[in-house]
């Protein structure tokens, strides 16, 4: 498999003592959903990551054809394995049957990983979405290479969806000289929301569901023979086996499914203290009811969340500075007169290099019923366009090979909305009122325009389904080109709003101008009292005006 991408850098880190933790997914059922689509999400949060859509068209191989398996995280090559007869086309994390896969990364117990292995986490990933037809095919076909070939990964979660089901699949290797991994997988109700960063979350496991529970035959016993649980059966979790809590794990990663949860539970407060890191109490569930159902939206800004209205609320402590910034640089953990502290780990975050919501919808044809949306860097101030799943180019603001970590282009989306973020990051409470309404105004639209188009679509799809796959290829590439187009124009305004600490006055859409043509007298807002108020203790008298 041919790789022209920049990979994906390792979502588990350990840095001092506390996971540098990435890659947040949610999960949502079809009839939890508004409109009965079936929703993951997914951000690949990593400081060396480049964000690009990846494109991998349908293909027929050759009998005795090989398969080049390459990490995912380091370009290393790691084997060989048959190639299969027929292939499917990929687009990002969905492919043209609409099924989904997106990953996080828990890490788990550290003599579990298997380096003998062949397959690693983002090659199951992408050669499943290749082979499969339906969110189980997937899940046999990834269990079925880790069974032949071996584990090489960590302990990972794996979202699966497709347009009628969504799964969490949880699997861990066996160590060195024991080829293959334990794992198990739980369909999530119709009816519910779930979500996992980087912390295993099934608990007990309900053997007796074989139409909602697939797992591994040595997933209990393997525990027994390592030590790791001697219970009764039904009381074995697959968390507390392979990837016991500690603080870094609560506070950096379940806090940010507690967050998304209990916008839809406001039970979900009886988990704060687990959250905050107390290892001895109760686990959250895997998946909960939502009191109300979700839409695109609801999805696209549940992975916008800094803890807004909780405990954990980044905007207020002095971290946020004078202009309320919801982020924290990294590293993770600080040390100040020998006490080591946190700064918190939101779903939104600044590393990261792409964001998507897959939506699945069974009611279509599968060139249509499936739209990636799609959005690059920082997902708070990331705009997700609709990609349909069907297409057969990426568009130039995406295209692989547009820039890269090492290289600005003004043609991609990630340098522009890298652009924009940095800027915002130093004056977020003003800036994100300007980046807001547009980034509300585009992607409305594309809630507003998706029926037509969808409309269209179908009465050529009647007639010639080539023709509807090439007017939705020009949709979806064209729509993102002029979002990035618009994202560069934002940022231009806000240079001017805001250069050297001020801002430019404003009346009808327009700066103010005196009446020589020329840029009126614009405001100082300096800082808040806060923030003064921290001055004046930090530096005494000295700044006293006397």
């Amino acid at each position: 498999m041919r790789k022209t991408w920049i990979f994906m850098a390792a979502c588990a880190v350990m840095l001092s003592g506390m996971k540098a933790v990435a890659c947040t997914g949610l999960l949502v059922g079809k009839k939890a959903s508004v409109d009965g689509s079936v929703m993951i999400s997914y951000a690949a949060d990593s400081h060396t990551l480049y964000g690009e859509l990846y494109r991998w068209p349908a293909a027929t191989w050759p009998k005795g054809a090989m398969l080049d398996v390459i990490e995912w995280d380091t370009h290393k090559p790691l084997g060989q394995i048959p190639q299969v007869e027929q292939t499917y086309s990929v687009v990002g994390n969905m492919n043209e049957h609409q099924v989904a896969i997106t990953e996080s990364t828990f890490g788990g117990r550290s003599e579990l990983v298997d380096t003998t292995g062949i397959m690693d986490y983002g090659s199951l990933i992408y050669i499943a979405l290749q082979r499969s037809k339906t969110a189980r095919e997937a899940i046999e076909v990834m269990t079925g290479l880790v069974k032949d070939y071996g584990y090489y990964s960590s302990g990972e979660s794996f979202s699966i969806a497709d347009k009628n089901e969504a799964w969490v699949m949880e699997m861990i290797g066996k160590g060195p000289g024991n080829k293959g991994a334990v794992w198990v997988a739980i369909r999530i109700p119709d009816d519910c929301i779930s979500a996992h960063a980087n912390q295993s979350r099934i608990q007990q496991i309900p053997f007796e569901d074989k139409e909602n529970c697939l797992y591994s035959p040595d997933v209990v016993s393997f525990a027994r023979e390592k030590g790791y649980f001697s219970g009764k059966d039904k009381d074995f979790s697959f968390q507390k086996a392979y990837c016991p809590y500690d603080f870094g794990s609560l506070r950096g990663c379940e806090a940010r499914v507690w967050s998304f949860f209990r916008k839809y539970d406001k039970s979900m407060d009886q988990y704060t203290d687990l959250i905050k890191g107390d290892v001895t109490k109760k686990p959250m569930p895997l998946y909960i009811k939502p009191d109300r159902l979700l839409s695109v939206q609801d999805v696209q800004n549940g992975m916008r969340d800094h803890f807004e209205g909780t405990d954990l609320d980044m905007t207020k402590d002095a971290g946020a500075g004078s202009y309320k910034v919801p982020y924290r640089w990294r590293p993770m953990t600080f040390k100040v007169d020998g006490q080591e502290y946190t700064n918190e780990r939101a779903i939104a975050t600044q590393q990261t290099g792409f964001v998507i919501v897959p939506q699945m919808r069974s009611w279509l044809p599968d060139a249509i019923g499936g739209i990636l949306w799609f959005g690059v860097d920082d997902a708070d101030m990331a705009v997700f366009t609709p990609i349909y799943c069907s297409v057969t180019a990426s568009p130039e603001c995406y295209r692989v090979g547009n820039g890269d970590m090492m290289n600005f282009s003004w043609t991609s989306a990630f340098w522009i909305h890298n652009w924009v973020a940095n800027m915002a990051y130093g004056k977020y409470s003003y800036m994100i009122q300007d980046i807001r309404p547009v980034q509300q105004e585009l992607e409305n639209g594309y809630q507003q325009t998706i029926p037509a188009i969808d409309k269209a679509a179908m009465e050529l799809y009647a007639k010639n389904p080539a023709e509807a796959v090439k007017f939705l290829t020009w949709f979806s590439t064209t729509t993102a080109d002029q979002a990035t187009a618009r994202w560069k124009k934002l940022g231009e305004y806000l240079l001017v709003k805001y250069m050297d600490g001020n801002v430019k006055k404003e009346e009808n859409g327009q700066f103010k101008q005196n009446g020589y043509g020329l840029s009126e007298y614009p405001d100082f807002p300096g800082y808040d009292e806060d923030y003064y108020r921290s001055i004046v203790k930090s530096a005494g008298d000295k700044l006293k005006v006397k």
